[in-house]
């Protein structure tokens, strides 16, 4: 097994080398999975393809390769949303959008939440916040597969997911440059959920990672440009988004649910406020126009109606006693 023709591919010289057809990404990823394949001819994909620019058809493809190693390994209920979170581990102060996930899940919509945050210490991190809404990373595929059937939401941490793919995603401590590796995590959908919720930081990879969803076959999806690169609205700013209904390009505009001028980082920032804020005994309008509005999105995502009235009266109605 050798990687050499798919770094031939890719790096045979000026007006001769080309990008990976969806196959061939497979193929290649196929080989990048192996524990015996050659670090130096993964590191040469990887940087070439950064190089390069990396396509819908190479992220499908890859991607493709990750959910076939996994294939059989979740063995629990589907959930209805999937929703990655593969950001830089902050959202430009605190997660807001774990509030907005429990919500989602609170309206019957069950959430698998999925990741790895390169800032994961920290104690403004998406792990250390987790208690905020009841939940702890899965320790096991099972433990996450009955976190879902009992809580309606799980978090699956990509180095139980997929380990050999977060050595993958680890070498940016090697090459000090992020891969397309980060993407790709963003189209693993591991439980095969019909609908998925995707950040993104850069504004170009909004299409790029609804391209390669389509053609892996997702039904329903919403890119946003996030807080931090997360699934994250800004409630003051109409934001465009893209994605996909019933299986076609799809774009559309947030909407703006206040009006102020400020920044993500403006809101509370001590990492035990998320949890003051779901239990009501902190208040903060901008802080919970964040959850409200990211919460909207997503059920709307998900196919309910009317979801911003749905996401307020479940804001109202909420179980205080979640956050530990």
């Amino acid at each position: 097994m050798t990687l050499a023709p798919y770094v031939k591919i890719l790096a045979r010289g000026q007006g001769r080398a080309r990008g990976f057809t969806q196959a061939e990404a497979d193929a290649a990823m196929t080989h990048m999975l192996a524990p015996d394949a050659a670090p130096e001819a993964v590191g040469a994909i990887l940087m070439l393809l950064r190089m390069k620019g990396e396509t819908a058809e190479e992220i499908a493809g890859f991607a493709a390769a990750v959910r076939r190693a996994n294939r059989g390994a979740w063995t629990g209920a589907r959930p209805a949303l999937d929703w990655p979170s593969y950001a830089a581990g902050r959202t430009r102060g605190l997660p807001w959008f774990l509030l907005a996930a429990r919500l989602v899940a609170d309206a019957g919509v069950p959430v698998l939440l999925h990741g790895w945050n390169s800032h994961q210490d920290a104690a403004a991190s998406v792990r250390a916040a987790l208690p905020s809404i009841g939940l702890r990373p899965a320790t096991t595929l099972e433990d996450s597969a009955d976190q879902l059937a009992r809580d309606g939401i799980a978090y699956l941490p990509l180095e139980v997911l997929s380990p050999r793919l977060m050595a993958l995603l680890r070498l940016r401590d090697v090459l000090g440059l992020r891969s397309c590796v980060n993407t790709v995590c963003r189209m693993l959908n591991p439980a095969a959920a019909t609908a998925a919720v995707q950040g993104v930081f850069h504004p170009s990879y909004r299409e790029l990672q609804a391209d390669a969803a389509q053609l892996l076959g997702l039904d329903r999806l919403t890119v946003l440009k996030g807080g931090g690169g997360e699934f994250e609205h800004h409630p003051a700013k109409d934001i465009v988004t893209f994605g996909l209904r019933s299986g076609q390009a799809w774009t559309g505009l947030t909407g703006q649910r206040m009006d102020a001028h400020r920044r993500l980082a403006d809101a509370p920032s001590a990492p035990e406020t998320l949890g003051h804020i779901w239990q009501g005994t902190v208040h903060d309008p901008f802080a919970e126009a964040i959850v409200l509005s990211t919460a909207a999105l997503a059920l709307e995502t998900a196919g309910i109606t009317h979801p911003e009235q749905a996401a307020r009266d479940l804001w109202e109605s909420r179980r205080r006693d979640v956050a530990a």
